[in-house]
C-alpha cells in the first residue's frame, strides 16, 4: 500500500465531500493519509477526522503563515493536545520566507517551540520550509546540538544543503507532486540521491497535483502518480517505492498503528 503522509483532509475543498475522498484513496491502493494541522483554533475539526477514520491520523501545529496570530512562545498547549491518541506528528512549522505573512522572528518562535514539543512528546516534527534554506538549516542545526528529535522536511522543494543537513540530522524527506513538474529538474536530481530508506509521499492535498492531474484539487489518491514517479527516478519497482515508503512511514510516525491501515490486498 501507500500512505499519503501529509494532507489537509480538513480544507473545505476536501471536507465537503470527506468520505469520497477516502474512498477513491483506498481504491488507488493508499492505505493510510495523515491530516495536517495548520491552527490550533482548527485542530479539534482535524482531530474528528481522524478519530472517524480507523487509516487517518492526524498531527497538531501552527503553520508558519500563522505565526503571527497564533504562533507558540512555549510547548506546552502543544504537548497537551499531542496525548490525543490519534495526533502521531508535531506541525506543520518552519519557516516561509516566499510570502511572510507573518514576521519572520515569530515564525522562529514558534518553530523553536513546536521542536520542543517534539522533544517533550518524541513525535516527528513536521517542518515547512520555503525560499528560507539557510535559516531551516541554521535552526535545525541549532535545536538538534540542544537535544535530538526526529522530523521530517515536507513538500521537499529546497535547495539540496537542506536535503543534505535534514539526512545529516536524521531527518526524513517527504515528495509530493513538484517532482513530476516539468520545471522540477532539480528536485528530480536531488530525490535521485535521498536513500530509499529516508523517503515518504505525499499530495499536500488539496494543492499541488501532480502531472498527469495538474490543473486539478489534489486528493489523496493521486499520491500514486508521485509515488511512480520516485520509482522511476531511483530505478526500483513501484512495488518497492510502496513497500519503503510505507515502512518509512510508520518507523517514524511509530505512534500509527499499522494494524488499523487498509493493505492492499494481492
Amino acid at each position: 500500500m501507500l500512505v499519503d503522509s501529509h494532507c489537509h483532509l480538513d480544507f473545505p475543498e476536501l471536507a465537503a465531500e470527506q468520505d469520497g475522498v477516502i474512498a477513491r484513496a483506498r481504491a488507488a491502493g493508499v492505505g493510510a493519509m495523515l491530516t495536517i494541522g495548520t491552527r490550533l483554533d482548527r485542530f479539534e475539526g482535524v482531530r474528528a477526522i481522524a478519530e472517524r477514520h480507523a487509516n487517518v491520523w492526524c498531527s497538531v501545529g501552527v503553520h508558519p503563515h500563522e505565526a503571527k496570530e497564533e504562533g507558540q512562545r512555549t510547548p506546552d498547549r502543544l504537548c497537551e493536545l499531542a496525548d490525543h491518541p490519534r495526533v502521531v506528528g508535531i506541525g506543520e512549522t518552519g519557516l516561509d520566507y516566499l510570502y511572510e505573512h507573518s514576521p519572520r522572528a515569530e515564525q522562529d518562535e514558534s518553530f523553536r517551540a513546536h521542536i520542543e514539543a517534539s522533544r517533550r512528546t518524541g513525535l516527528p516534527l513536521i517542518v515547512h520550509t520555503r525560499d528560507a534554506d539557510d535559516d531551516t538549516i541554521a535552526t535545525l542545526r541549532r535545536e538538534h546540538a540542544r537535544g535530538a528529535f526526529p522530523g521530517l522536511i515536507h513538500c521537499f522543494s529546497s535547495g539540496r544543503a537542506v536535503a543534505e543537513a535534514a539526512l545529516d540530522l536524521g531527518l526524513y524527506v517527504s515528495i509530493s507532486g513538484i517532482v513530476t513538474f516539468k520545471a522540477a529538474d532539480d528536485l528530480r536530481a536531488i530525490v535521485r540521491d535521498i536513500p530509499l530508506d529516508r523517503l515518504l509521499v505525499e499530495t499536500d492535498a488539496p494543492f499541488l497535483a501532480p502531472i498527469p492531474k495538474r490543473g486539478k484539487r489534489n486528493e489523496p489518491s493521486f499520491v500514486a502518480h508521485t509515488a511512480a514517479k520516485v520509482a522511476e527516478l531511483k530505478g526500483v519497482s513501484i512495488a518497492e517505492i510502496e513497500a519503503a515508503t510505507t515502512d518509512n512511514f510508520f518507523r517514524l510516525f511509530a505512534k500509527a498503528d499499522r494494524s488499523t491501515a487498509c493493505e492492499r490486498t494481492p
